[in-house]
């Protein structure tokens, strides 16, 4: 995607600097950041702490971390530890663990005098792997919505409403929800978004909004509670969202809020879509109610960061002193609620023949496995 005309991954590799580069999304949208992350200290701060996030992106940060680490020390002792803490950071997102254990099973039978440059040419692959997955669910997240316009009046938009943010900035790049949407501007489709505000943190506000005024696409930021009025009024199309972790039977968990849409769209035959790189499957879960949902600080829920009158940045308290906050910050949409999941292999049903169908390799080594 670009910013100002100049293309920009979320995060890269700068060979000049030698650095891993990051985009620091708590700035945005008021201000841009470029930032360096090079100790193991950054990069989980940077996870936990949402500098990243987004569970592809999520991913491809802890692979760089492990990279960057086997540079300094390139020791079992050291792989085991930086595993152990990155993996601490986001226990929700299911790339996380899927990262480090790709990095982990790589390095253990190299030497240790090849693991540095195995670490960085695999975390580096991954960031393009995850490129060409988004780009794919674009592909075919193109031809649902393609459909919907060919039973639209002409000149009538397809509207789409999404959830948080499931954009470029939560992955490497393309995004997953905003995928289809980026290439159905591409194809000369008129769309329209409806973008959730999504409290407690804001990311369809602060990026969702701001990725979509970057690419000129038609949309308005609107209250997380409005989603079930528009639907009872006809003016959404098609639901897309994004997945934090999926598991092998269908059951998507998202960010806090998916649920109640998921409930409203099915309530007044709204197709409820979820888009996901393969990586975000748990193969090894089959039911939401298993997958470990993030508790994160209640200030999150008490104050919200915004510009100031003064144009600076800053944060301001909405709650009464001595009122704590309650912050889950995920939810389980059963997959009887889901229309049908779009992967980089195409859109299956959310069960677990669905998935099985799409990634007949995975059922397998789950299989030799038990």
């Amino acid at each position: 995607m670009k910013i100002a005309d100049k293309h920009y991954r979320s995060i890269w590799f700068n060979q000049e600097a030698g650095k891993v580069q990051i985009i620091d999304q708590r700035w945005l949208p008021h201000e841009f950041r470029v930032v360096e992350l090079a100790s193991r200290a950054d990069f989980a701060a940077a996870i936990r702490d949402m500098w990243v996030r987004g569970a592809p992106l999520i991913g491809a940060t802890a692979a760089h971390a492990i990279a960057e680490e086997m540079k300094r020390d390139p020791s079992n002792t050291n792989l085991d530890a930086a595993w152990d803490e990155l993996h601490k950071t986001r226990p929700t997102a299911i790339n996380l663990r899927w990262a480090l254990d790709e990095m982990r099973n790589l390095l253990r039978p190299l030497p240790e005098a090849g693991r540095a440059s195995a670490a960085h040419a695999r975390a580096v692959q991954i960031c393009d792997e995850d490129v060409e997955c988004n780009r794919m669910i674009g592909v075919h997240g193109l031809e649902i919505i393609r459909r919907i316009a060919a039973g639209k009046a002409p000149g009538e938009p397809v509207n789409i409403l999404t959830h948080c943010n499931a954009g470029w900035l939560a992955t490497v790049d393309w995004g997953t929800a905003t995928s289809p949407m980026y290439h159905a501007v591409e194809a000369g489709i008129d769309i329209h978004v409806w973008v959730d505000e999504t409290r407690p943190r804001n990311q369809g506000a602060m990026l969702t909004s701001w990725e979509m005024n970057s690419h000129g696409i038609p949309h308005h930021l609107i209250v997380d509670n409005a989603g079930g009025h528009l639907m009872q009024r006809g003016q959404v199309d098609v639901v897309i969202v994004g997945t934090d972790r999926t598991t092998a039977h269908g059951d998507v968990c998202n960010k806090i809020g998916t649920y109640l849409k998921a409930l409203a769209a099915k309530d007044n035959d709204v197709p409820f879509y979820v888009a996901l790189p393969s990586p975000t499957i748990d193969w090894a879960v089959k039911h939401g109610s298993e997958i470990p949902i993030e508790e994160r600080d209640g200030e999150e829920i008490t104050h919200v960061q915004g510009r100031l009158a003064d144009g600076s940045i800053g944060t301001v308290q909405i709650s009464p002193d001595g009122t704590p906050g309650g912050n889950p910050a995920f939810d389980v949409t059963p997959r009887r609620l889901v229309t049908g999941l779009i992967t980089e292999r195409g859109v299956c049903a959310a069960s677990p023949e669905g998935l099985a169908g799409m990634f007949p390799e995975q059922v397998s080594q789950q299989t030799n496995a038990g």
